[in-house]
């Protein structure tokens, strides 16, 4: 399976605004957000992604077909982190077939830091995906907190991969 990570383009901002709305509708399920009036779910400024230096966005392929997008910032919760997957969306039908693990490989490799992976408290598969994710990406070489404060509600992974 051909899986590819792409630096989207500017004029790419509006395809990822799309994507943003179908990984909003999947999360809906654990944060009970609801439409707009307009139908939409809508998201803060995704601008940050294209014209701040400490964020990055990056496209998934499968297959040279759309699959999903990662969204990394540096807004991190535990001091001495540098770097916070922001957003992590494979699409339903690319799910539990290896692709989402293959991304974050790729993302770590490429982004060496001391990195921060936040899950809400309500979503247990994506607790079980990171923890396994991270797991094997750091051959278990990672710290696990469970954060109850103003910055942050539920399970934080991190770990350093600088010379991996």
């Amino acid at each position: 399976m051909d899986i590819q990570l792409h630096i989207p383009t500017r004029s790419d901002r509006n395809l990822v605004r799309r994507l943003m709305e179908l990984y909003q509708y999947d999360f809906s399920e654990y944060d009970g957000q609801d439409l707009d009036d307009h139908g939409c779910f809508g998201y803060g400024d995704l601008d940050y992604f294209w014209f701040e230096p400490t964020h990055s966005a990056f496209l998934v392929t499968v297959e040279e077909k759309l699959a999903g997008f990662v969204l990394i910032d540096d807004e991190v919760v535990i001091p001495g982190n540098e770097r916070s997957v922001s957003e992590f969306f494979i699409m339903r039908k690319y799910r539990r077939l290896g692709v989402g693990k293959q991304v974050a490989f790729e993302v770590f490799r490429r982004l060496p830091a001391k990195w921060e992976v936040r899950v809400i408290e309500q979503n247990s598969p994506a607790q079980d995906f990171w923890r396994s994710v991270i797991t094997d990406y750091t051959q278990d070489k990672f710290q696990e907190k469970l954060l109850e404060n103003d910055e942050w509600q539920g399970p934080v992974f991190y770990f350093d991969n600088h010379g991996q």
